[in-house]
């Protein structure tokens, strides 16, 4: 059976086998030199009454806002004006590029490539036509996972 005691120096709470009742060890908390009681009657010391905490004293807390001199920020920013509103701005025709690819423009089975360029160019018409640019790209076919190289036409123009 152990043998439970407090450290007379420090009054930390040791247990110990009962075989090293009457020997002479140092408190692993301090350190200095105790003397192992013996337990009489063989049965434990009672345990320490619980202890029943204090209520904690209620703590205020204060909490401070910040305040500056500067204006407010709006948290979320007005959606810019659609492409089509911002060519109207003050009467002037803004300069604007829209890229065309092959590869948007297919469909099961069809290619309407040469569709869509050609109704493209005529609702913006000729005289708003700056320059037409083919481009070559890459991208990763989602069925395969091969790098396709496709083609596609840059469109700069006034509107």
């Amino acid at each position: 059976m152990d043998i439970v005691f407090k450290c007379p120096h420090c009054q930390t709470e040791l247990e110990v086998e009962s075989d090293a009742a009457g020997e002479t060890i140092p408190c692993p908390a301090c350190n200095k030199e105790i003397r192992i009681p013996a337990n009489s009657g063989g049965t434990p010391p009672p345990p320490p009454p619980p202890r029943t905490a204090a209520p904690a004293a209620k703590e205020e807390k204060k909490f401070a806002v910040p305040v500056s001199n500067k204006p407010v920020e709006p948290l979320i920013q007005k959606a810019l004006p659609s492409l089509e509103a911002q060519s109207k701005i003050d009467g002037k025709k803004l300069i604007r590029l829209k890229t065309i690819r092959h590869s948007d423009c297919k469909e099961v089975g069809h290619d309407n490539f040469d569709a869509f360029v050609t109704e493209f160019l005529n609702k913006i018409g000729e005289e708003n036509i700056v320059s037409i640019t083919p481009i070559n790209y890459s991208y990763v076919e989602m069925g395969t996972q091969k790098l396709i190289t496709d083609f596609g036409l840059a469109i700069i123009y006034r509107g």
